[in-house]
């Protein structure tokens, strides 16, 4: 119990126990030095109490901030004790899981209502690279470096560019956009009007369900027998290193055809973005005067809110000193621009004579990202023991459902023609 609460109802019995004392007309001597030490202890009791208050604020505070943060460090703490390695040898070996990887499995295949028979389900967090392994006692420790699931890939383009990883359990989700909203207008005499209004409305963006990417891995026998721990983070390395890379060029380059989502590069006129041929040397003014336009349409408040995609090429072109300047065109961008990033994944190579490249610009505007990548549910494992039964392997294979959509076009913007 705490403090004050016990101190209030020691309060409480004194004014009742004074009060019966005071009501008499001759109390005897007895009665007259338990009122004065009564009177002394409630005074004595205001002081304690409000100390007590006091600290139990404080402790009320330290306990509200581990309140808050208490839910992602035991989600850390669970994915941490998650091991892949338990999954791969029950898919190869038929070996029943245990702890907290049998706990996690199970909660997810009940979840989403599937058997045992639909294969083996990964949380999306199981595949985070950590940043290294502690054995005591011959136990492997992992620690996790990133706990936070829609940081899965927090070095991809897609995420530096400003892209927001959504987590879906199942079905199809979709963000209202508004698309015309309040009027604002003056009252141009003393009796009119002030403006009429207009409807609210808003255009739905949807992510579905409707891509799935497929990561196959050979395990040979010997890996299975020899490598032990060390199997865990081999291939938690290998599917994050192989679906982060295929994510990144999906999102900008999906063709929208042969089960791949459409990208936002492809997609332009789909998601309503627009393109702005330059067809001239890559330069400073070039992208200054897109983020210029971003600022006109009310989705950036200065250059530095502004995300900048590149090609190395366009780098190696702008990096050249300005004749009679000691500075080139890549330093004036560097200086201004929020964020520049560089990727020979996200775009497609230089082509034509002259070479040209596109870039993308992007743009976070009233916190509303400006591309969505929502991934479902967890990752599936398949196991495959026939094809290479002959030399004692196992092939794994990974599936993964993602969707890419885009909120708002104006908060994007496509420079071709990059020479």
């Amino acid at each position: 119990m705490l403090d004050s609460v016990k101190i209030t109802r020691r309060q409480s019995e004194i004014r009742q126990k004074l009060a019966g004392m005071a009501g008499k007309e001759a109390p005897s001597e007895d009665e007259i030095r338990e009122m004065d030490a009564l009177d002394l202890e409630y005074r004595s009791n205001e002081t304690r109490y409000r100390a007590a208050l006091v600290a139990e604020d404080e402790e009320r505070r330290e306990a509200g901030a581990e309140l808050e943060t208490r839910s992602d460090r035991e989600w850390s703490d669970m994915m941490a004790g998650f091991e892949l390695r338990q999954v791969v040898l029950s898919l190869d070996e038929g070996r029943p899981m245990d702890g907290q990887t049998a706990e996690i499995v199970d909660e997810l295949r009940q979840q989403r209502g599937e058997g045992r028979g639909a294969g083996i389900p990964v949380p999306w967090a199981a595949l985070e690279v950590r940043a290294g392994e502690t054995i005591a006692a011959g136990s492997p420790d992992p620690i996790q470096t990133r706990p936070i699931i829609d940081r899965l890939f927090p070095n991809s383009v897609a995420a530096q560019m400003g892209a927001q990883m959504i987590t879906i359990d199942s079905g199809e989700v979709e963000w209202p956009v508004v698309t015309q909203g309040a009027t604002v207008a003056w009252q141009t005499s003393e009796t009119g009007n002030v403006g009429a209004p207009q409807a609210f409305q808003t255009v739905d963006k949807a992510l579905a369900p409707d891509h799935t990417l497929g990561v196959q891995m050979r395990l040979t026998r010997k890996s299975l027998k020899q490598s032990g721990a060390a199997l865990e983070d081999a291939v938690r390395r290998d599917m994050n290193s192989a679906i982060g890379i295929e994510m990144d060029r999906v999102v900008f380059l999906g063709s929208g055809a042969d089960g791949e989502p459409l990208g936002v590069i492809p997609g332009a006129s789909t998601y309503g973005i627009t393109e702005t041929a330059v067809d001239a040397a890559a330069s400073y003014a070039a992208f200054r005067a897109a983020a210029v336009r971003f600022m006109l349409a009310n989705t950036a408040t200065g250059t530095g809110a502004v995300n900048l995609m590149l090609r190395p090429e366009i780098f190696d072109s702008m990096d050249e000193l300005i004749t009679g300047l000691s500075i080139s065109e890549w330093d004036r961008l560097m200086a201004k621009m929020g964020r520049t990033v560089l990727t020979t994944n996200g775009l497609a190579a230089p082509a034509g004579s002259p070479a040209e490249s596109v870039a993308l610009m992007t743009t976070n505007a009233g916190g509303v990202p400006p591309i969505f990548v929502g991934r479902y549910g967890s990752v599936d494992l398949i196991r495959d023991p026939f094809t290479d039964a002959q030399s004692g392997g196992l092939r794994i294979t990974a599936l993964a459902t993602m969707d890419v959509t885009v909120a708002r076009g104006t908060q994007l913007e496509i420079l071709t023609g990059l020479q």
